[in-house]
């Protein structure tokens, strides 16, 4: 079955982006995302297992005792991530992270020293009022994108919902391409 792109208003940021819909089973699905991040795609994971949901009263960032963390399970999977990206052949040309201790953690574990904190990927959930800035510049970097390599970023449900319409699970990366000057989701991996 041929791809079918539909169009999503994003007034959040006041651009658009293109989804891609209709390619068939998830693992063709899966495997388009593949080969795009070979071929120097971006990837947005959601970070790896933390149980709950947004962080505790008085979460700091810089104080990882304040913020809900991975569990061993979340670690795990963060090593899986990498792994599997390796394993596909997927030549990394830079990792981004949020600079909540989960997301850190998780490209820590999955890419070790190859991460970079950006504050546009950093977490919205509790400030909805910053979405709208955050996601705008995330956009800017994502379509600044040039390579050489994939670009990895390890960011927040709210952020990669934001820029694609898509809910990702837990360790879940959701796959782009540039399409002219806009970016069109490839697919989801799911390490």
């Amino acid at each position: 079955m041929a791809a079918v792109s539909r169009r999503l208003a994003l007034p959040a940021c006041g651009a658009a982006l293109f989804l891609v819909s209709g390619t068939g089973s998830p693992a063709a699905s899966e495997a388009a995302a593949w080969e795009a991040l070979r071929a120097g795609a971006i990837v947005l994971f959601r970070h790896a297992t933390a149980p709950g949901t947004g962080d505790p009263a008085g979460m700091r960032l810089g104080d990882c005792s304040t913020q809900r963390n991975l569990d061993e399970a979340g670690r795990a999977q963060a090593t899986r991530i990498g792994e599997a990206v390796r394993a596909e052949g997927v030549a990394v040309g830079a990792v981004l992270t949020s600079r909540w201790c989960r997301a850190a953690e998780t490209a820590e574990l999955a890419y070790p020293g190859r991460a970079r904190t950006e504050p546009a990927f950093d977490s919205f959930f509790a400030e909805r009022g910053e979405g709208s800035a955050r996601t705008a510049e995330a956009r800017r970097i994502l379509l600044g994108w040039s390579g050489p390599g994939a670009l990895v970023v390890v960011t927040h449900q709210v952020n990669i919902t934001a820029i694609t319409g898509v809910v990702p699970g837990s360790g879940e990366g959701v796959v782009l391409r540039r399409a002219g000057g806009d970016l069109v989701v490839a697919g989801r991996v799911r390490p």
